[in-house]
């Protein structure tokens, strides 16, 4: 009697997180916060649409379709399912993740060099401003294939670093980092403009970086910090 209780509420518990899943509202593709020309010439229109319109939307819609798996899997407690399903859970969730991020640090009056306590907080970690963007233009050039460099915050000491993520594997649930700037090294980001020259893409991004946005991440990632 027990175990067909026990039995029970499993099916019911799994069931409702099931419906919880499938009733959730669907990820949409955020609009830009600026015209598909604003960037230009650095990333030219091109690039923006096809990055935006094109590559961005396919990651929203497999992440909703992974979803939907997800959850008949777990409905019908197939645990191979649902672990198969992880991989393009992280990969579709992460693509979503970082462009997400990718677009609000860009800005068409982006550029210079970051003031106030994340322009001090470079200074201190990596010994000035220009130390840090050259760590992180190399790191970002020298990925492997496709991925991401990044610029992030540890939370734990309470200071920045920079790391890498292949292919779109995001920060934050693989290192344990806060994103605050990121450069998309997947030759759509910038192949129709910069070919195959990866180093003059990620030297020009610099040129673009909205450093208030980034900032206002950094006071996030400081007060959700342990104290």
């Amino acid at each position: 009697m027990f175990s067909r209780i026990a039995s029970s509420g499993r099916f019911l518990a799994s069931r409702a997180i099931s419906s919880a899943v499938r009733t959730q509202q669907a990820h949409t593709l955020p609009p830009l916060p600026y015209a598909y020309d604003a960037l230009a010439p650095i990333i030219n229109k091109d690039i923006m649409e096809l990055h935006h319109k094109k590559h961005h939307q396919t990651y929203v819609n497999n992440l909703n379709a992974t979803e939907e798996k997800l959850a008949e899997a777990h409905e019908k407690g197939d645990v191979i399912s649902m672990i198969g399903l992880q991989s393009a859970l992280k990969f579709n969730g992460g693509g979503h993740i970082n462009h997400c991020i990718f677009w609000e640090i860009l800005s068409p009056g982006g550029g210079g060099v970051p003031a106030g306590d994340l322009g001090e907080a470079i200074t201190r970690d990596f010994g000035s401003f220009d130390k840090m963007k050259d760590k992180l233009s190399a790191a970002s050039i020298g990925i492997q294939g496709s991925g991401w460099g990044w610029l992030g915050y540890q939370k734990n000491i309470g200071s920045l670093t920079i790391a890498t993520c292949a292919n779109q594997d995001p920060l934050e649930p693989t290192t344990g980092l806060v994103p605050l700037f990121g450069i998309d090294v997947w030759e759509h980001a910038y192949y129709l403009q910069y070919k195959n020259v990866r180093p003059d893409y990620v030297k020009q991004i610099w040129n673009v970086a909205n450093w208030e946005n980034v900032a206002e991440r950094y006071r996030k990632a400081i007060a959700q910090s342990p104290a």
